[in-house]
């Protein structure tokens, strides 16, 4: 079914102009309940696509009969439409609002879908400012009217190098075998696509912990594993490690082989899902069972994820999971997470009319912030 338009949900809230992330950037801006969305503009790293949000978020204002109430923005203080959103809100005379992005990720889906709440959000990406100045990117929510709750994360991976593993998928598999204690591993693993060299000294920053920020993100476990395969050790686009393991499970799938022995994850009592047992599984797996994996790395995880917002729906008395961030333009993650969920008598929504991605996450930031001045205003 499809969601009812959000004007006929949403008429009451107060317009705010919202400028979206840092990556596939684009501003929406709410006018009586109505998403108005800017073109994409691409990543906030060109001067372009700064000066088209600029352009764009000019058009937006102009277009505001009644103004905007606020200019949401990204927690992230060096993003430029976080610095835009403030020197607007200056501008006009209004409260800029900064809005985490995991947070703005399920607001999205909460929008869309007309729910004020509370729902349990799974948010999964490649990474996002957190509110305890982290890098997050696996993220359990619980999300209402009022705000956020994080309820719990996938456990950290090292980002050795810091941004320099997003283009690595190896130093990410590296970190992997560091966090299960087999850092002795790492130069004879990577030694051959990476130079013995790089590899050693690799082993020894993730053994210091030098410029070795850790991460919960989504996106680098699926590197992680993708390395770990042997089917990316270095990827010249974004997710193109995410895509080739995605590729790969869902050659094994169509193959007809469906995964085994999948409830390896585990969440520990400070509500953080252990993803270390799948990479166990995945390094030495022999070249002919490399698809297989791939798809038992997806279905692992998907239990994973149904198990840990199971017992949070549980324990919060809530029936609805959304679903939002990059992680879910997977398709096989996304059935198969969507399959586990209902077949626990969750409600599960998604994305339908707007992007699970960065590019959709202005109308989250729009909705939570036009939120928080309705509550304030009363």
């Amino acid at each position: 079914m499809s969601p009812a338009p959000l004007a006929d949900l949403f008429a009451d809230l107060p317009d705010v102009l919202a400028l979206g992330a840092w990556l596939k950037n684009a501003a929406c801006r709410l006018d009586a309940g109505r998403p108005r969305f800017s073109p994409v503009h691409g990543d906030l790293g060109e001067p372009q696509a700064c000066l088209a949000l600029e352009a764009s978020a000019a058009a937006l204002l102009r277009d505001a009969p009644r103004g905007v109430f606020a200019v949401a923005h990204d927690l992230h203080p060096d993003f430029f439409s976080t610095r835009l959103a403030v020197q607007l809100a200056g501008e006009l005379g209004v409260p800029a609002i900064g809005v985490q992005h995991h947070h703005a990720h399920i607001a999205a889906v909460m929008a869309e879908h007309g729910l004020r709440g509370p729902v349990i959000g799974l948010a999964l990406d490649g990474v996002g400012l957190g509110s305890d100045g982290q890098a997050w990117g696996g993220e359990l929510l619980r999300v209402d009217t009022q705000g956020f709750v994080r309820l719990g994360h996938l456990s950290p991976l090292l980002l050795p190098g810091g941004d320099v593993a997003a283009r690595e998928p190896w130093r990410m598999a590296a970190a992997a075998l560091h966090a299960l204690g087999r850092s002795d591993e790492i130069e004879a693993r990577f030694a051959a696509s990476a130079g013995a060299g790089t590899a050693r000294g690799l082993r020894q920053v993730l053994q210091r912990a030098i410029n070795c920020p850790p991460t919960s993100s989504s996106g680098r476990w699926f590197d992680a594993a993708a390395a770990a395969l042997g089917l990316s050790v270095r990827q010249s686009h974004e997710a193109e490690a995410a895509i080739a393991l995605e590729r790969a499970a869902a050659r094994s799938l169509a193959a007809g082989r469906m995964p085994r022995d999948t409830r390896v994850a585990s969440v520990g009592a400070d509500g953080v899902l252990d993803l270390r047992p799948l990479l166990a599984r995945l390094f030495d797996t022999p070249p002919a069972a490399i698809d297989d994996a791939a798809a038992w790395f997806h279905a692992a995880l998907a239990i994973g994820l149904a198990d840990w917002a199971e017992a949070a729906a549980q324990g919060h008395d809530i029936g609805t999971v959304c679903l939002g961030g990059g992680c879910f333009f997977n398709a096989v993650l996304n059935r198969f997470v969507t399959f586990e969920l209902e077949s626990r008598r969750l409600h599960v929504l998604r994305p339908l009319r707007h992007s699970c991605g960065d590019a959709g996450l202005a109308l989250g930031q729009a909705w939570a912030a036009a939120m928080q001045c309705q509550t304030a205003a009363v």
